[in-house]
């Protein structure tokens, strides 16, 4: 059969002909929206202009709250480091505190210890060595006498019972212990009862 180019029956599309490249095209559509991205496809995208302003603008905000975050660490720092301080010197006045008080209730047995030695009724045996112990084990946790002849006087560790001339002392000097006085690190247990050497 012949077609007329001028007959316009013969330019009619025979149906499936034209139509068929389009619903393939359409179909290759759908299975490429349909297939999903793999992370080579997002990697490899080219940056638009917007992204590359966006990331510029949220690197300097990360560089400041960089800066605010390294603030907040070294004040926490500094925090803790007067707080350790803090604590260890309240750690100090604690023990300091509680070996006064067993020194205070300890004082009239280290008396009667002084005034033992003093009569030469401990010079030897079991009690001298247990009375050693003890004042060694009081030195060790910080015990310290106070008073000795010679000593500037302080009115902070001595109590002053008389003031007298004494040869080979000086003027407000102490002369004479009358009673040992004990301190535990910057706390006086007891102060020590002495005579004072006077200028004449």
């Amino acid at each position: 059969m012949t077609t007329n180019p001028e007959d316009p029956r013969s330019q009619e599309q025979v149906p499936g002909d034209a139509e068929q490249p389009a619903e393939g095209a359409e179909n290759q559509e759908q299975a490429s929206a349909e297939q999903p991205l793999t992370p080579e496809d997002v990697l490899g995208a080219e940056q638009t202009e917007e992204a590359r302003q966006a990331d510029q603008g949220q690197g300097s905000a990360g560089d400041d709250l960089a800066r605010e975050r390294l603030e907040d660490l070294r004040r926490l720092q500094a925090e803790f480091v007067n707080y350790k301080n803090r604590t260890a010197r309240e750690r100090d006045q604690l023990r300091d505190h509680v070996i006064g008080d067993v020194v205070a209730s300890l004082v009239p047995v280290l008396d009667d210890i002084d005034a033992g030695r003093q009569a030469g009724e401990i010079t030897d045996g079991p009690f001298a060595r247990i009375s050693d112990k003890l004042e060694e084990s009081l030195q060790r946790n910080g015990l310290q006498r106070v008073g000795t002849v010679g000593e500037a006087f302080d009115p902070n560790v001595h109590e002053a019972v008389l003031q007298q001339p004494a040869e080979g002392v000086e003027p407000d000097h102490v002369s004479l212990v009358l009673r040992s006085g004990f301190r535990v690190g910057g706390r006086v247990v007891r102060a020590a009862q002495v005579a004072v050497a006077r200028g004449d």
